[in-house]
């Protein structure tokens, strides 16, 4: 058996209704995980991400959750941990943006993104990887962003979350490798989603990112696909606490 094959595991996907989180779903539904797709908009039924998953073969149940939503997010924690069918790997990727200069950067904004992008991250893995360890076994997989390296323009709630999650993931890993568990980090380069959309919206803006980009092109949540497996499969079974970019070379430049 392959190294990569995720037959049988069972995994979580957060943001998995649209974007990277549904790319990344996909992904590891065709390595052969069943999936847990969660999101505050996420259908009932009839998803498109419900449907990627049928498609190949796999089992999807959805739950609907808001990340802004502390009580929610730990009512969930509670649901996932307490199951007959242990979670095999959590994907950490849902997230949101707010975009204002530093010093029009509302209270409320900056709370909103800190609590999507932090604080639920956390309040959702501490409930799931505490049940991995007992276990001694799980993946866990965030994602960060290149905001995690650098600073960005005009959005300090989100690099202050990303930079957070990025070392968050080494904190975490520091507690659980010795029990198991591998926690690790993808960090997206300029990915053609709605969160970038102003930015690809923006020809200045545009420009200047394209031309950093050695790999000549915005990324699509397809090139998520593979490093999403990796981390969630046996074949990273000594990889933890690093945070992965995939960024067309981004940071490299």
């Amino acid at each position: 058996m392959s190294a990569f094959d995720l037959t049988g595991k069972l995994a979580v996907v957060t943001g998995a209704r649209r974007g990277i989180g549904r790319a990344m779903a996909r992904a590891l539904a065709e390595a052969g995980a069943d999936i847990i797709g969660v999101s505050a908009n996420l259908e009932e039924s009839g998803s498109e991400v419900e449907k990627d998953v049928t498609a190949a073969g796999r089992t999807f149940e959805a739950i609907r959750t808001d990340f802004a939503d502390r009580a929610a997010v730990r009512a969930l924690g509670e649901n996932l941990a307490g199951r007959d069918r242990p979670v095999d790997i959590l994907v950490n990727n849902a997230g949101t943006i707010r975009r204002a200069p530093a010093a029009e950067h509302s209270d409320a904004d900056w709370d909103l993104v800190l609590q999507v992008n932090l604080t639920s991250q956390f309040v959702l893995v501490r409930a799931v990887g505490n049940v991995m360890a007992a276990r001694r076994q799980g993946k866990i997989i965030f994602t960060a962003s290149l905001l995690s390296y650098q600073g960005g323009i005009t959005v300090p709630g989100y690099t202050a979350s990303k930079h957070a999650i990025a070392g968050l993931t080494k904190a975490l890993a520091n507690e659980w490798a010795p029990h198991g568990v591998n926690v690790n980090a993808i960090a997206p380069g300029y990915i053609a989603t709605d969160n970038t959309q102003a930015l690809r919206d923006d020809p200045t803006r545009s420009a200047a990112i394209l031309d950093r980009i050695p790999a000549g092109r915005w990324g699509s949540a397809d090139d998520l696909a593979g490093a999403t497996v990796f981390l969630a499969s046996d074949a990273a079974a000594y990889v933890h606490g690093t945070t992965l970019p995939v960024d067309g070379g981004w940071l490299g430049r």
